[in-house]
């Protein structure tokens, strides 16, 4: 009897549609631009791309004067052999702010219901419940529903931290788990150890995600493959590495030949680089693809900060007139850090953490001066930090108000009936008052714009405003 041996495929994630552009160009990738190329895409055979959530949505209303619903649609239509991918922030959803669980549930079966097959969910402090009623939704909807974990390090994220979220992540049904490293600070042998923990600990999928900042991205998603990881997240060439991904044929390539052969073609893949290239050279020239953003910055492995964290702190000091006070703030991070619970470094929680310790170092006194979102962090608006914060410190930081120990959306309202009456005026699809839900006023300028064109009104406004919202 011959042994029939099973080939390891490695299975691909592309970004080019979502986070590739999110992180080179702040998003501003038109629909007509993805248009020509969205066929050839379709026929590689990826396990899925990403084309949706993030920023994605935000963009299209704010910045492009596009519908993201539409978007959605028209990608769907012209990718009919390819599963759709979107990422969800939790009990965010796709705004800033926690919103009603009705809501929520709604958003994911419209999300669906409009050609989404796979939801990647994570929230910033790695707080399980902020992420159930997402599952469950998701889940009720049938997509294939994937938790990510927010990767950060710091003494108390351990392999040991990781693993047990992820059973917890697995207990709460999910399909899949993501190693989500938005900050590249993942190193190698780092990534290798810690696959083959979560490969020994759980049954679903492990995918990996991890950006180029650092100059390690491809060795990373090589060794997490070698200890098994089932899928990993890549860009078409033109545009990757810097602060997005490792290149799409570069892995292709590197892979051929071996157990882990992807099996997708390299001669398609290069036609479809030709597109992006030309694309990728239209950016450049005007300007919104800076040459800066693909240099690679390791600044982030031994600040153990995100590089949009730290750009963002120089340029608060700027505005001060410290800018010779970045050394004393990259100082104070790690402190302010501590004091609120050790929450890992991505949206909104890098931009709390850093304005705060600015604050503290120009006051010259530590939390003389507190910022709102700060005291929320504190108080528990966000949810359960990895560390339990020092009751003392708390009541200093929030005084008399109460601290919120329960899931923060059990204080919510349902708000889905109230949304719709506020918003009923502007409706021309159902899915309209999740757009308003998320970006109030900004949606209310595109539903003002879109009845301007459609009766004719020449002149309709879109705020072209260079202004980048964060994943």
């Amino acid at each position: 009897m011959h042994m029939v041996v099973i080939m390891a495929k490695v299975k691909i994630t592309e970004t080019v549609l979502r986070d590739a552009h999110q992180s080179l160009i702040a998003t501003r990738m038109r629909l007509d631009e993805m248009l020509p190329i969205l066929n050839k895409l379709d026929k590689v055979g990826f396990y899925s791309a990403e084309v949706w959530g993030g920023a994605t949505f935000d963009a299209c209303l704010r910045f492009l004067d596009e519908d993201p619903w539409e978007r959605l649609r028209v990608i769907r239509r012209e990718m009919p052999n390819t599963k759709l991918q979107m990422l969800f922030r939790g009990q965010n959803m796709l705004g800033y702010r926690h919103y009603a669980d009705d809501v929520l549930e709604y958003f994911v079966q419209k999300s669906v219901a409009n050609g989404i097959d796979i939801i990647r969910i994570f929230d910033a402090l790695n707080d399980i419940r902020n992420l159930q009623t997402a599952i469950n939704a998701a889940k009720k909807e049938k997509a294939h529903t994937q938790v990510a974990i927010s990767y950060t390090t710091g003494e108390v994220f351990t392999t040991e931290y990781y693993v047990d979220y992820a059973k917890r992540i697995e207990e709460a049904g999910a399909d899949s788990i993501c190693i989500k490293d938005m900050a590249a600070l993942l190193t190698p042998y780092h990534t290798a150890e810690l696959v083959k923990a979560l490969k020994e600990t759980v049954k679903i999928p492990i995918q990996l995600h991890t950006h180029y900042t650092s100059g390690l991205a491809s060795m990373c998603l090589l060794k997490g493959i070698e200890a098994g990881a089932d899928i990993i997240d890549t860009a078409m060439s033109p545009l990757a590495l810097g602060t997005s991904h490792a290149p799409t044929e570069s892995m292709v390539a590197a892979l051929q030949g071996t157990e882990y052969d992807t099996g997708l073609d390299l001669v398609l893949l290069n036609e479809i680089r030709d597109y992006f290239m030309t694309l990728r050279e239209k950016y450049i020239k005007s300007g919104l693809l800076d040459p800066k953003m693909l240099a690679t910055n390791a600044n982030a492995l031994i600040y153990q900060v995100p590089g949009g964290m730290l750009s963002n702190l120089l340029s608060q000091l700027k505005q001060a007139g410290k800018a010779d006070q970045l050394d004393a703030v990259m100082d104070e991070v790690p402190r302010v850090r501590a004091d609120a619970g050790m929450p890992p470094l991505v949206t909104p929680t890098s931009q709390i953490v850093g304005t705060q310790a600015v604050f503290n170092v120009i006051m010259g006194e530590r939390y003389k001066t507190v910022t709102k979102e700060f005291k929320g962090l504190v108080r528990g608006e966000y949810g359960k930090t990895p560390v339990p914060i020092d009751p003392e410190f708390r009541k200093k930081i929030i005084g008399d108000a109460e601290p919120i120990d329960c899931r923060p959306a059990d204080l919510i309202q349902p708000e889905l009936e109230t949304l719709k009456k506020e918003c009923a005026e502007w409706v021309e699809q159902d899915e309209d008052v999740l757009s308003y839900a998320q970006f109030g006023q900004v949606a209310v300028k595109f539903f003002e714009n879109r009845r301007n064109k459609e009766l004719g009104i020449d002149g309709a406004h879109v705020d072209k405003v260079n202004q980048i919202h964060p994943v």
